[in-house]
C-alpha cells in the first residue's frame, strides 16, 4: 500500500474556550475520493485549512509527503494585487506546470484572462480559482465548496474534469450529488472527531441516521443503569458501605459519562407562514420578451400557466436569464412584449439571493422584526424572536449580534426566517440552498413539500431540484425557454442529454416537449410512418420490465443498507454494489426508450 500522501493525527484545536477539535484525524493517500460532510460550524473549513498547512493545531501532527504537490480552494478566493485573472492564476503555477494547459482552462470556462478581478461576478471568481488550482495537476487537491455560485454547466463540467485527474480529492460541499458522483470515502466531522467511513457519500446519510439512533439508545440505557445505581445507593449502601466503594465510584464515573457526553446538534425546525388560499390560476404570461440595450433577447415570446400547489424550478447557466424571467413572472419587472396576469389573492414572500437587504451594522432581532420590538409574528400567533431564532438554530444571546460576525450558513438561515415569517401563498426562492448544511437542506426540502401554496424556485443544486420540483423551465438557446414535466433529472432526459442553454440539436428529439411545438403555432403535418412490429412489442413489455428492475434495485438497496456488510463480506458488497449500478442504468434506458416510443405513438395519433 502506497505511503500516504497527507495525514492529520489526534488534532486538538479551541477557539475562544471551545473545543473545536479533540482527537480529529484524516489520511489522504493516492487517488483518495473523500467527502468532508459535517453540521455548519463543525469545522470542516477548519480542518481543511490545518490540511493545508494554513492553521496550526493546538496538538497534533500534520505530515506531508515530501515533494508531494497540494492545492487549496477556498470558500473566497483572494486574488491579492493582481491586476489580471491571467496573472493570479499563473501565480498558482510551479516552475514545471504547463502555462498553456492554464490558458486551455481559461478558455474552456469562458474566460479570457484579461478581466479584472474586481470586475468579476461571483461565479467567474469562482471559475478563475478552480483554474488556478486544476492546471497545476497537483497531487492532493483540497476543495472546500468548489460548487459555490457555479451554474449547473459548470459543476457538470468540474465533475467530469475530477473524474478523470489522477489526483487525491478531498471535497467539502453541500451538493450532494456532486459528493455522490465523485466520493469513494466519507470522513464526517461531528462534535470534535472525526469519523471515517469506508464508502462514499451515497451511503452516509443511512449510515449517520443509523449511528445517530443506536447513540441514543445507548444514552437512554446509560441513564436506566444510572437510576438502578441510584436506587441502590439510596438504599443499600449503608449496609454494605465498605464493600461497595467501587461500586459507589463506578455510579459517580457513570454521571460524570452522561453530563460531559456531547450530544448531536438538533435540527432547524423550519414552518413557513402560510397565507389564505390563492385563486387556482396563479400566474399566466403570453407571449413575454425582455433584452436589454437592444441587444440579444433574454426572454423571446414565452409562455406558460402556472396552477396552484405547483412547484417550479428554473435552472440554467449564469447570465441566461432566471433572474429576469422570474421577476417578469411575478411582476417585479414589465416585459418588453407580451403580458403577465397574477392570480387572485396573492401573496408573495421572496428570498433573494444577493442578500442585499442584510445590513453589516444590523443586529438580526432588527431583521427579523424590522427594528419594531421583540416579537414576530408566525401565522398569526406572535413569539418572542429568540424563541424564533431557535427554530432556525440561533443561539439566544445571538439576538443583538451585528450582522456582519454571521457566517454564510447563519446568513442563509436568517434570509430563511425573514421569508418565512410572512404570511405568503406563493413562495419565490432565488438559490435557496446557498451555505446550507446537509441536514437544514432537509429540513428545507420537507417544508417546501408539506407547503400548501405554490413555489417557484431558481437553483443550480441538481439534488433539490430533483426532490422539490415538479416542473421546469429552462432556456434552450436564442432566447427561447421551454418547460418540462418532472426534476432536473426528469428535464435532462427529456432533452436527449443537452445541457441548459446549448444550441438545438439538427435533427429534434423525439422527446421535446409538445408544449414547444404548440406554442410555435400552426398545423403539423400529419406523420405517415406507422410503429414498427418490434416498437409496439417494446411500448407493450417496457412497463414490466421497468417494474421489475424497480423490484431489483429496492432489494440490492435494502441489501446495502447494512452498515456491517461491507466489513462482513466484501465481495457480496461489491457484487451487490456492481449489480445495483447495472440496474439502475438498464432502468434509466428503459424509462427514456418507453418515453420515447409512448411521444411516438401520441404523435400517430395511434
Amino acid at each position: 500500500m502506497a505511503a500516504p500522501l497527507l495525514t492529520l493525527q489526534n488534532i486538538a484545536l479551541t477557539f475562544g474556550g471551545t473545543p473545536l477539535f479533540d482527537g480529529a484525524s484524516l489520511v489522504v493517500s493516492e487517488g483518495d475520493r473523500i467527502a468532508i460532510v459535517g453540521r455548519n460550524g463543525t469545522g470542516k473549513s477548519t480542518l481543511m485549512k490545518i490540511a493545508a498547512g494554513l492553521i496550526e493545531p493546538d496538538s497534533g501532527s500534520r505530515f506531508a509527503q515530501p515533494g508531494a504537490i497540494m492545492r487549496y480552494l477556498p470558500q473566497e478566493p483572494d486574488f491579492g494585487d493582481h491586476a489580471t485573472v491571467l496573472s493570479y492564476v499563473e501565480s498558482g503555477l510551479g516552475p514545471t506546470d504547463d502555462h498553456y494547459q492554464a490558458r486551455l482552462l481559461l478558455g474552456e470556462l469562458d474566460l479570457t484572462g484579461e478581466e479584472a478581478p474586481a470586475t468579476l461576478s461571483g461565479g467567474e471568481a469562482r471559475r478563475a480559482a478552480l483554474v488556478r488550482i486544476l492546471a497545476a495537476n497537483p497531487d492532493v487537491l483540497l476543495l472546500d465548496e468548489p460548487t459555490n455560485h457555479l451554474d449547473i454547466q459548470v459543476i457538470e463540467w468540474l465533475e467530469k474534469r475530477l473524474a478523470a485527474m489522477k489526483s487525491a480529492l478531498v471535497i467539502i460541499s453541500h451538493d450532494r450529488r456532486f459528493l455522490t458522483n465523485l466520493s469513494r470515502s466519507t470522513v464526517w466531522v461531528d462534535r470534535g472527531t472525526t469519523r471515517t467511513l469506508d464508502f462514499g457519500f451515497g451511503k452516509f446519510e443511512d449510515w449517520r441516521d443509523e449511528f445517530l439512533a443506536q447513540e441514543e439508545l445507548d444514552r437512554h440505557k446509560l441513564a436506566r443503569k444510572i437510576e438502578r445505581e441510584a436506587d441502590w445507593l439510596r438504599y443499600g449502601v449503608t449496609a454494605r458501605r465498605k464493600r461497595n466503594v467501587r461500586r459507589l465510584g463506578a455510579l459517580h464515573s457513570l454521571r460524570d459519562e452522561l453530563r460531559t457526553a456531547r450530544r448531536a446538534p438538533g435540527a432547524a425546525r423550519l414552518e413557513a407562514a402560510e397565507g389564505a388560499q390563492s385563486g387556482k390560476l396563479v400566474i399566466e404570461a403570453e407571449g413575454i420578451s425582455k433584452s436589454y440595450g437592444g441587444g440579444k433577447p433574454v426572454v423571446e415570446k414565452f409562455s406558460t400557466r402556472v396552477m396552484r400547489g405547483a412547484r417550479i424550478g428554473l435552472a440554467g447557466p449564469n447570465g441566461a436569464g432566471k433572474t429576469t424571467l422570474l421577476k417578469m413572472l411575478i411582476g417585479a419587472l414589465e416585459p418588453d412584449e407580451g403580458a403577465v396576469r397574477l392570480g387572485t389573492n396573492l401573496e408573495i414572500a421572496a428570498l433573494e439571493q444577493n442578500r442585499d437587504s442584510l445590513k453589516p451594522d444590523m443586529t438580526v432581532a432588527d431583521a427579523l422584526t424590522g427594528g419594531h420590538g421583540d416579537l414576530v409574528v408566525v401565522n398569526g400567533a406572535a413569539r418572542h424572536v429568540a424563541s424564533y431564532m431557535q427554530d432556525f438554530l440561533f443561539l439566544p444571546e445571538q439576538v443583538r449580534s451585528p450582522l456582519k460576525v454571521l457566517s454564510g450558513g447563519e446568513r442563509a438561515r436568517l434570509m430563511l426566517a425573514r421569508a418565512f415569517a410572512k404570511p405568503s401563498n406563493l413562495l419565490v426562492l432565488d438559490e435557496p440552498t446557498n451555505d446550507l448544511d446537509l441536514e437544514t437542506l432537509d429540513v428545507l426540502e420537507e417544508l417546501l413539500n408539506d407547503y400548501g401554496g405554490t413555489i417557484i424556485l431558481v437553483s443550480h443544486d441538481r439534488d433539490f431540484l430533483d426532490r422539490v420540483a415538479t416542473s421546469m423551465i429552462c432556456p434552450d438557446g436564442n432566447g427561447q425557454w421551454i418547460e418540462y414535466a418532472g426534476g432536473y433529472s426528469d428535464t435532462l432526459a427529456q432533452r436527449g442529454g443537452r445541457g441548459f442553454g446549448s444550441e438545438p440539436a439538427k435533427t429534434k428529439s423525439t422527446q421535446e416537449p409538445k408544449l414547444k411545438a404548440a406554442a410555435s403555432g400552426g398545423d403539423q403535418p400529419k406523420p405517415k410512418r406507422k410503429l414498427s412490429f418490434n416498437e409496439k412489442h417494446a411500448l407493450e413489455t417496457l412497463p414490466a420490465k421497468v417494474t421489475a428492475l424497480e423490484k431489483q434495485i429496492g432489494t440490492l438497496q435494502a441489501k446495502l443498507t447494512d452498515p456491517n456488510l461491507y466489513a462482513k463480506d466484501r465481495k457480496a458488497f461489491d457484487q451487490a454494489t456492481a449489480a445495483l449500478a447495472k440496474a439502475q442504468a438498464e432502468l434509466t434506458e428503459a424509462e427514456n426508450r418507453w418515453l420515447e416510443l409512448e411521444i411516438l405513438r401520441e404523435e400517430l395519433g395511434l
